[in-house]
């Protein structure tokens, strides 16, 4: 499976972004997906995720309200709409693809990851 990201780059605080991962190379498709962010010297945390079909999602708390993750399973691809971004979602941000059974959003449990994007608010 390969995960390709896209959409990052550089923003003011109070900006919005869309970030973009397009799934392929798959002969069934992932089961749940999310995004997770690493900042230098902190750990990789969970952004969003979404279980396949787009039913249940889960969000980390600080982005709470602000982000939106959504799947579009035509395109095998899976959104984040990011708003009123501050300085502390300066991170890089990747995608991720499970494949087993379900058992948490830790990113353990992922995969498949993409090489990630970018994401800098000043």
């Amino acid at each position: 499976v390969q995960l390709v990201e896209s959409g990052g780059g550089s923003v003011a605080a109070g900006g919005s972004l869309t970030l973009s991962c397009v799934a392929s190379g798959y002969t069934s498709s992932p089961k749940y997906m999310a995004w997770f962010r690493q900042a230098p010297g902190k750990k990789r945390e969970l952004v969003a995720g979404v279980m396949s079909g787009g039913g249940r999602k889960e969000y980390g708390d600080s982005v709470q309200g602000r982000f939106t993750i959504s799947q579009d399973n035509a395109k095998n691809t899976v959104l984040l709409q990011m708003n009123n971004l501050q300085s502390e979602d300066t991170a890089m941000y990747y995608c991720a693809a499970g494949a087993g059974p379900f058992c948490g959003w830790s990113p353990r449990r992922f995969n498949f990851w993409g090489q990630g994007t970018q994401v800098t608010v000043s």
